[in-house]
């Protein structure tokens, strides 16, 4: 009888184990967590200035950029890392709608001579910045295109993965 309790006691601990298990929330590194659009720094309605930052840890400190279709958008991209440019370049790069961008990403990481940006691949950017490194900064400027979402990026080698972002256009 004591066995028949032990057994009893063991097959409820392991049910109670497993439900704990199931409510559990995994997080992966495919796991995305959405953050609310980034409101653009301006007041002017016909120009949409927006500051980005790439860091040393490969990442955007904005994963969404919110502007109106037709505005011009006056991009201020800062690497505010201490790397230089050949071991921890970063760039912002706005992709087509119909750009894949691991496709581009991995295009890029071949063309060092153009600043990762594929010279076959042009017509799937809009607009990029140069490839800055650590203190560097450059400001662009370019009409918002038409509405919808689009995927923006660093080019630099395997910075996609974790260097992007969705650029809104309502």
């Amino acid at each position: 009888m004591k066995k028949l309790i032990l057994v009893f006691l063991a097959a409820v601990s392991f049910s109670c184990g497993e439900s704990k298990k199931e409510n559990k929330t995994e997080m992966n590194a495919d796991t995305r967590i959405e953050e609310k659009a980034t409101p653009v720094e301006t007041a002017d309605a016909k120009v949409a200035e927006v500051t980005i930052e790439g860091n040393d840890q490969m990442k955007f400190n904005k994963s969404i950029i919110r502007v109106k279709a037709g505005q011009t958008v006056k991009l201020t991209l800062k690497h505010v890392g201490k790397m230089e440019k050949a071991v921890m370049g970063h760039n912002w790069a706005l992709l087509t709608k119909d750009a894949d961008m691991a496709t581009v990403g991995q295009a890029a990481a071949t063309a060092v001579d153009n600043d990762y940006i594929p010279a076959d691949m042009t017509d799937k950017f809009i607009v990029h910045t140069k490839m800055l490194g650590g203190g560097e900064s450059e400001t662009i400027e370019f009409e918002a295109p038409e509405p919808g979402t689009y995927i923006f990026m660093c080019t630099f080698p395997g910075h996609y993965a974790l260097m992007q972002g969705k650029f809104i256009v309502e």
